[in-house]
């Protein structure tokens, strides 16, 4: 299965917020089994977001779209997934009485926020704020990282594919030219491995994190179980790295 990743705001293309969303998502579509075969960040411009949705939603099983719901002014989302979709927005009456219960200081405020495109299924939002919505494979969550994380995963298992991707890790205090050749042996051994190298530069000299991945888990064990004894002969392992966390910070 094959995903997209939409982050939508002049805040993140501009430098001025992190883009933690879709380093959040990417890793975890793959724990689902979803490859993510592009990640954008597109401004708040209607025409630009129309264009990439009608684009890129077509040739992926999932496009998951995150920012632009809340109610300052360029705040358009709902409207360009809409046009996008060719729909009109419509009030969602029970999402309507949901966020004026629930935000009595101001609700007049919140209320446009049920104005979805038509045809759309609302998305509970745990934490509260905007709702989130699916339209057609379009997932629309919120920019509020604590709020996506907590949409994403209340629908996880409808976005889940058959099997995961499963991965493989290695750091050795080496070069990407002395592992070339390795890399490209195991590439062609197992192509349905996907063989990947990220070089790094320490006061200690030279380090190349080797990672693989694929949801076979045969052919996973096997280029690894390879690479793994190949790699040994060629740099000293370093130290295992703390555990990643499982959200940005």
């Amino acid at each position: 299965m094959l995903a997209a990743i939409l982050t939508i705001g002049n805040e993140v293309v501009s430098g001025d917020t992190e883009n933690t969303n879709a380093s959040w998502l990417g890793r975890r579509l793959e724990q689902l089994g979803v490859k993510v075969a592009i990640s954008a960040a597109i401004p708040d411009e209607l025409d630009r977001i129309v264009a990439f949705v009608r684009r890129e939603g077509p040739a992926v099983d999932h496009l998951v779209v995150t920012g632009g719901l809340g109610g300052t002014p360029d705040d358009i989302t709902r409207e360009a997934i809409a046009a996008a979709f060719g729909v009109p927005q419509v009030p969602f009456p029970e999402v309507e009485a949901d966020l004026r219960a629930r935000f009595t200081g101001n609700p007049d405020y919140v209320a446009p926020w049920a104005a979805l495109p038509e045809g759309s299924q609302p998305l509970e939002n745990p934490l509260g704020g905007a709702p989130g919505f699916r339209i057609g494979n379009t997932w629309v969550l919120p920019g509020l990282p604590s709020e996506m994380k907590a949409m994403f995963d209340r629908y996880a298992d409808e976005l889940r594919a058959e099997a995961p991707i499963g991965s493989w890790r290695r750091r050795l205090q080496t070069r990407e030219s002395t592992i070339t050749p390795l890399l490209s042996e195991a590439t062609e051994r197992w192509p349905e491995v996907l063989v990947g190298s990220y070089p790094h530069f320490t006061d200690e000299g030279p380090e190349v994190e080797v990672v693989l991945k694929s949801s076979d888990t045969s052919a996973l064990d096997e280029a690894s179980r390879w690479l793994g004894g190949a790699l040994d002969t060629l740099g000293r392992e370093c130290p295992s790295p703390a555990p990643r966390p499982t959200s940005p910070t």
